[in-house]
């Protein structure tokens, strides 16, 4: 039977439907916040101050960030190279058409964050994303063109923050439920929970009322718990895009079940 010790923390689906509106960036951090050694490294970093950077570094951030607040609060500064982070630059020639920058009207809560190297800019609103970083010198108003990590760059005529709303797309349904599930699935792992409990609060007790050693819930819960630690312990990196970790970096992780 489920401990009442660990129900009010991963138990409850609801508390987990936030994931439903995350983007790749947002889920790396959600599965690295859980790592254990991040958060020990965090709970270091006041006694540690040199090493705090190379270990941030080591994790794919700029800085350490609060394990304790999940991705609607967290401001996780992440090393470069993520396909969805837009660049913006002043125009130094721009059209009679061009588009300014225009921060207010760009939809969402903003955030503006400065991760110790630039200014970055995050936009949220339900099932969409926008992560921009601005160029030195770009102030509110002027003409504006975009860049993306594959250096590509053009006038924001096409690409105002609005058109970039408008094409972007929430996660596909069965993918979103997936991470909300392997989430609380991870949640409940890290919390003691057995097999049939995680899957008696994913799926109810009803469903778990003929569970059996092979049957096809077991297996599929089985899959969450195993593809959460996966993520958690270095796969979170994909997502970020960021580089897989060196051999023999975190050697310890990989003697745990």
């Amino acid at each position: 039977m489920v401990d009442p010790h660990h129900l009010a923390h991963w138990y409850p689906t609801a508390a987990y439907l936030y994931i439903l509106g995350l983007d790749a960036l947002a889920l790396a951090w959600e599965y690295l916040r859980r790592h254990p050694e991040y958060r020990l490294d965090w709970l270091r970093r006041s006694r540690r101050p040199q090493a705090a950077q190379h270990a941030a570094h080591r994790w794919g951030l700029r800085l350490l960030e609060d394990p304790a607040l999940d991705a609607r609060d967290a401001q996780p500064a992440w090393l470069p190279g993520h396909d969805a982070v837009v660049q913006l630059y002043p125009d130094a020639d721009p059209p009679h058409d061009a588009v300014a920058f225009a921060f207010w009207h760009i939809p969402g809560h903003k955030q503006l964050i400065h991760d110790g190297k630039g200014l970055a800019l995050v936009a949220r609103s339900p099932g969409h994303c926008l992560r921009f970083v601005l160029a030195p010198g770009l102030e509110d108003g002027m003409a504006v063109v975009y860049a993306h990590r594959d250096g590509a760059a053009a006038p924001a005529r096409s690409h105002a923050p609005d058109a970039v709303l408008a094409d972007a797309k929430p996660r596909p349904t069965p993918a979103a439920l997936l991470e909300l599930h392997t989430l609380q699935a991870l949640d409940a792992t890290l919390a003691g929970a057995s097999l049939r409990e995680v899957g008696e609060g994913l799926f109810g007790v009803d469903a778990v009322a003929d569970w059996y050693s092979d049957g096809g819930l077991r297996s599929k819960v089985r899959r969450l718990a195993r593809r959460g630690d996966a993520l958690m312990r270095g796969g979170y990196r994909r997502l970020a895009q960021l580089p897989p970790l060196e051999k023999g970096r975190f050697a310890g992780d990989a003697k745990r079940p």
